[in-house]
């Protein structure tokens, strides 16, 4: 396994802030979707890639791949979501154990009401304090960290 490269000074304190900022920024969505739409986190992460979907409707699995939530979690999620009319889970045609997660006409009205302020808090909280250039190297990062993980 070899010896640990402990992080450096700096490298701790940009990782603390980057800890900071995933909770705080998280926090901030959670706080702006439920005061305005009575959506949680959970209820936004699963509608937007339902709205985006052809025909509003994706597979359980790719779903949950989508967002990276374990089966357990997504089921869980998708009954709340059931019981409050946003989803509906249907039979999967192509495979007996599979399921199609639908968004409802309900659903639809959700989550066109939560995105336009839900993009508002994104903007002022993640985009603005940054110029043109910041973002863009932003991305850069991003993908060179998201490249490292995908190898593993």
């Amino acid at each position: 396994m070899g010896e640990t490269r402990w992080l450096d000074e700096q490298e701790a304190l940009v990782w603390r802030k980057y800890r900071d900022l995933k909770r705080e920024l998280q926090a901030a969505q959670d706080r702006q979707l439920a005061r305005d739409s009575g959506l949680s986190g959970a209820d936004y992460a699963l509608l937007a890639p339902l709205s985006e979907a052809p025909g509003s409707v994706l597979r359980a699995r790719d779903l949950g791949l989508e967002v990276g939530w374990e089966r357990s979690r997504l089921s869980h999620q998708v009954r709340r979501m059931e019981q409050r009319g946003l989803v509906a889970r249907e039979a999967c045609e192509d495979d007996a154990r599979g399921s199609m997660i639908r968004l409802t006409d309900a659903g639809r009205a959700a989550i066109v009401e939560a995105a336009p302020r839900h993009v508002d808090v994104v903007r002022k909280y993640f985009f603005d304090p940054l110029s043109k250039d910041e973002v863009k190297a932003l991305g850069i990062l991003f993908d060179r960290i998201l490249d490292t993980l995908a190898e593993d």
